[in-house]
């Protein structure tokens, strides 16, 4: 199986916790278990990054799962969406992406590094601001990338990355393993 040394991800989580039908998250998307996403077979090279999207009621499962797959947890960003959205305790306006290393993998370049906090407005359900990919490219421009749970083929990124999501026609096959998580 090919090894990637850019893993890219941005799961499906479950939420259990919804007001009403109409909120549901299965009405944009089929979600997984946490179980099921920690037991991914996660094609990682023995020097990889990991970026994880979650969101504030999942920041515990992200760790988790950053974990899960064999990633020691660095650092993360906040994207800033620029419009209020639902919650229970706080009225969502934000979404975190972890970052993870697994091995020896260096950070971006000192003069390529970008601040904490992304301020982009929120498109459609669950999509995720491209100027990600973009720093992702210009910060290894030479590494293998995986962009997991994918739901469209994004064209200017086709040949550069590989994507895995049951919404796409996906250029590698993952497995979910056995095992205690």
């Amino acid at each position: 199986m090919r090894k990637y040394q850019v893993i890219y991800a941005d799961p499906p989580w479950e939420y259990r916790h919804c007001a009403s039908n109409s909120r549901k998250i299965e009405n944009h998307y089929q979600t997984m278990t946490l179980q099921n996403i920690k037991s991914l077979s996660i094609p990682a090279d023995e020097n990889s990054v990991l970026y994880l999207w979650t969101t504030a009621p999942k920041l515990q499962e992200g760790i988790e799962t950053l974990i899960a797959w064999g990633f020691d947890y660095r650092s993360c960003l906040v994207w800033d969406k620029q419009k209020i959205g639902i919650g229970y305790w706080f009225r969502g306006q934000h979404e975190i992406l972890l970052v993870g290393v697994k091995g020896k993998f260096s950070p971006p370049a000192s003069n390529l590094r970008v601040s904490s906090v992304l301020r982009v407005s929120r498109a459609s359900h669950s999509d995720k601001p491209d100027i990600i990919r973009v720093w992702i490219d210009k910060w290894y421009p030479e590494a293998k990338k995986l962009e997991m749970f994918k739901r469209d083929h994004t064209p200017l990124f086709k040949s550069d990355w590989d994507v895995w999501g049951n919404e796409v026609e996906s250029d590698v096959s993952l497995q979910v393993v056995s095992k205690n998580v």
